[in-house]
Parts: C-alpha cells; structure tokens; sequence
C-alpha cells in the first residue's frame, strides 16, 4: 500500500470503477470509504473497494470468496447476485443482497458481516419471508435496524412490472425479520415501473428514501421521498426524478442514470454514487454498467444533485478531501503470485481442480474441461472486466491440441451464445506437438458460430492478441514475441454488448481451455505465460 498523499487536484474523472460494477454502495467509517457492487453469476462475488477520497479505489477482496457462501450451480446468464448494500454499524460491516436462483429465477435475500472489511465475512444469514429484490438495511438512533426491499403491492399491480417499497424489523440476534412489514412507497413517476433499489437515511430529522425506477436501460431514475416518521407516510419530492439522463436522449456520453447511494464526508461534504453506462459506436454499452461518483447538495429539506447541472458528468470537481492514490496494479500478470489477483474471476463457483499457479510456475494451467465456453455451466475459464473502449491484450500460451475438439485460447465474452474467440485447436484425431493444429477466429453471435479467419500453426508456444479500438477488433497470432501476423480484423464488437446480448453484465477478457467432442483427457492443459491488458484510451 502506498500511503504517500500528493497535492489535491481541482477535478476527478468518471466513472470510478470503470468496467462492469453495477449497483454500487457505500458507506463511511471515519476517514475510510467502503464500497460493494453487483457480480451476478461470477464468482468471487460482491467486491470490496477502499478509499480515502472517493475518487482513488483499491479493491480489498470480495464478501462472498467460498463456495459455502455462493453456490452459484445452473445459475442462467444475469442471475445470481443483485445489488448488494454496504453498511457498518457498531464495529461489524454487514452486506446483503439478492441471490436470484436458476430457471425459476426465485429471489433469496441474505447477509454476511465481517469485523475487517476485507474478511473473513461470515457464512450466510437468508432471510425468510423476505420477497423482492435489492434488499438495504437501516440503523436508527434507537439500535433498532430495518430491512427495506421491493416487492408486489399487496393490492395488486395497477400496471406492469409496478413493485412498491416495503419495510420490517430485522433482529440482529436470530438473523432474521420481525414484526409487520410495512409498505412505504410505490414510487414518484406513475406507470414507470420496476420501483426499486430502495435506500433509507435519517437527516435533520427527517427519514429519506432514495429509489431507482424505469428499469436498468436508458429510463432508469432516481427519484426520492421523505417522512418524519419511519413507517411513513412518505412525501414524495416534486422535483422528481432528482437524476435520469433519459431526456438527453441518445447522443448523452453517458446513458441509464440510476439505482444511488449517499454518503457524508467527515468535512460535511455530501456525495452520490451511481450506476451509469458510456455508450460507444451507437447505444451499446461493452462496459456495462459502471460505478460514477457526483456531488449532491441540500435545499428546502430535499436533495439536489450536482447543483447548477442535475447531471452526472465525466468530469467534475473533486471532493474536499486529501488526495489519496494507491500502487497501481501492473498491466501484465506473469502469473508469479501464489493465488489469482482479485481482478480475475470465474464464471460461476469454480468446480474441480481445473486452475493451478502451482503445477508449474511462473504459468497459469487451465486445464481442459468438458464444460464449454459457449454453454452456461462452468467452463475452464479465468477473465477480467473489460475496462476501456479501447484496449489491447496479449497473451502466450503453450498447447498442443492432441484431438479436433480440443481448444484453448483468448475469449471476448458476453454471455455463452455472443463472444469472439481467438483458439488453437486440433486439425485432426491424433494431432500432435510437430502439426495438426490451427489457430482461428472464431464470432459467436445468438448462439451461431462464424470462422473469421484460420490458419495452421506447428510451434507448441503462440502469443495471441485482441486489439479494439472502439467497436472495431483486430486479432493477431504470433509464433515469437510481438511479430504479429493479422488474422482478422474490423470485427464488429457490438454483439459483446449487453443490448445486443440482452443481459444485465458487461463484457469479461479471459482465458479458457475445454474439450468439445469428447471427454477430456486426464491431465491434459494449456499453460498461459501472461496476460497483459492495456488500456489504449
């Protein structure tokens, strides 16, 4: 950790955490920031970032890191875990959330604590009777805490997707909800759906209730209520929405505002943060939802955000507090560490012993597995979020495919049915280390698959590369180290787009190795070098 402070500066780019960190919350503890977002059906799940000025975050690790806490088997694409809420109270850090299950797509709230923020957290607390999604708790002056969620107005839904905001007790000794559950709010904007994403706080008496509402796309809202008594009623603020950008319409740098959290510096400062997407060639959103940062005053009792403006910006002035930057993480990862950074994630709870830093070192090995990169189970996969709309990766890798269905390689991954895969693969039954192998382009969109370009290689050890430069891919393969040969490229990107997906996540860059006809071999692997991610922005 690097604890030297520089001198302040005038101004701070959005977002914060660029790449796919949806749903973010945060909380204060001191002069310390926490902050937690949405992982859905990666695993680890929920990661923990620290900061000292809100602007400059470390991650510290993530709140659900063992299988026992994240089963996250058959879970489909976009479920999992939903927006998780951050909170510290009398010395324990507590985190709950959705887990959104499989087929059915039941929704199970539950919460962890944990004394440090970067762990241990505790094994799962789920809540019974607790329906909806996006669940928060609340600590009042009296130590009561309170549980507040959405779910179907008891009445009924007067439109579609129409959900309200309830409330109950939470009793920290049983871990579970006591007494009546209240309703509080269905919402400022009627006949906008999807009212959720509920936060309470206690200011200058008054009780608020910050809500997101118009769904995750381009009419996604903030809007906000407040009542002098905790159950309510609740007085719905006249200036809502207090944040869309939805009627900057489609050119806005930055599109589907929404889904707030609030907290107080310890100079009196208030901030907001949110989730918000930057589209690029068109209205597609790679990156997913990210996490931006934006002041917020107060006026007549209410809230107003970034004064003067009403909108997030990509630039804004920073906060009143002492700069803070942390080591940055190196852009290529030799893989010399004797456990994955917490950049890297897998897609669901890894099952079997198919990774090892161990076996040969200095390298990661995946090895092959019968699950499939194009099908939703869990796949010999490590990635990393994409983070900018322009990026280059690099990788080495030594495999040699013995069979046809054999691959391994680089993959651009949205879901199972839309990804790029740059591979190398067996030509043939009885492929060997001195030929039968190839190296291919492969896109794969709504489930189909196109070769863009393929060619047969006989060294054992290839470097691949992934090159964007917007919406715009170019693929490489090379036999020594940067004389690159250009296997395809202007391969549109925009089907690695959650629009074109229609998923809720951004776009991952991993690393992967499976057998496709057949059962893998014992102990067959390909072995990666490196991995090196540069941001070319």
């Amino acid at each position: 950790m690097n604890t030297n402070t520089h001198p302040q500066q005038s101004t701070f780019r959005n977002p914060i955490l660029p790449g796919m960190y949806p749903d973010p919350s945060i909380c204060r503890v001191g002069e310390d920031y926490y902050m937690a977002a949405s992982t859905f059906e990666y695993y680890p799940g929920v990661p923990i970032f620290h900061s000292r000025d809100l602007v400059n975050w470390r991650q510290l690790g993530h709140a659900l890191d063992r299988p026992s806490q994240l089963n996250l088997d058959g879970v489909q694409v976009s479920r999992g875990i939903y927006a998780p809420t951050l909170r510290f109270h009398e010395g324990t850090f507590y985190m709950i959330t959705t887990f959104v299950e499989n087929a059915t797509s039941v929704r199970r709230n539950f919460y962890v604590t944990a004394q440090d923020p970067a762990g241990p957290w505790s094994e799962p607390y789920w809540l019974e009777d607790a329906p909806g999604i996006d669940p928060s708790l609340f600590f009042d002056d009296d130590g009561r805490v309170y549980y507040t969620g959405n779910r179907m107005p008891p009445g009924g839904q007067l439109y579609p997707k129409h959900m309200e905001i309830w409330l109950q007790e939470l009793d920290l000794q049983t871990h579970q909800l006591t007494g009546p559950k209240f309703s509080l709010w269905d919402g400022a904007l009627k006949g906008i759906h999807a009212q959720e994403g509920p936060h309470l706080y206690k200011v200058n008496g008054y009780y608020y209730l910050f809500i997101a509402e118009g769904g995750t796309g381009f009419t996604h809202s903030v809007t906000v209520a407040r009542s002098e008594s905790l159950t309510g009623p609740y007085e719905s603020c006249k200036r809502n929405p207090i944040l869309t950008h939805r009627h900057l319409g489609s050119t806005s740098p930055i599109a589907n505002v929404g889904h707030v959290d609030i907290v107080e510096t310890q100079n009196g400062e208030w901030w907001m943060v949110c989730l918000a997407s930057r589209p690029y060639g068109g209205s597609h959103r790679n990156l997913g939802r990210e996490t931006f940062l934006v002041p917020m005053g107060w006026e007549d009792g209410w809230p107003v955000v970034n004064p003067g403006k009403g909108v997030v910006e990509l630039e804004s002035v920073r906060p009143d507090l002492p700069e803070q930057r942390w080591s940055s993480l190196p852009a290529c990862d030799h893989f010399d560490a004797p456990m994955l950074e917490d950049r890297w994630n897998f897609i669901r709870t890894p099952r079997g012993e198919f990774w090892s830093l161990e076996e040969r070192p200095g390298y990661l090995r995946l090895r092959l597995k019968d699950d499939k990169i194009t099908e939703p189970g869990n796949p010999a996969f490590v990635g990393r979020r994409q983070q900018h709309m322009s990026f280059a990766v690099r990788t080495a890798v030594e495999f040699a495919p013995q069979a046809a269905g054999e691959a391994a390689g680089l993959v651009l991954y949205q879901s199972p049915d839309y990804q790029i895969r740059v591979e190398i693969v067996g030509a043939g039954s009885g492929a060997d280390a001195g030929g039968g192998a190839a190296v291919r382009v492969v896109r794969r969109e709504a489930g189909e698959e196109c070769v863009l370009a393929a060619r047969e290689v006989s060294a054992v050890r290839l470097y691949l590369l992934a090159e964007a430069h917007g919406q715009s891919l170019r693929f490489a393969v090379a036999e020594r180290a940067e004389d690159w040969l250009t296997l395809a490229e202007e391969v549109d990107g925009r089907l690695l787009s959650p629009d074109s997906a229609g998923s809720f996540v951004g776009a991952y860059i991993g690393l992967f190795a499976e057998s496709r006809d057949a059962p893998a071999s014992a102990g067959r692997a390909a072995d990666f070098d490196y991995f090196e991610y540069t941001a070319l922005e």
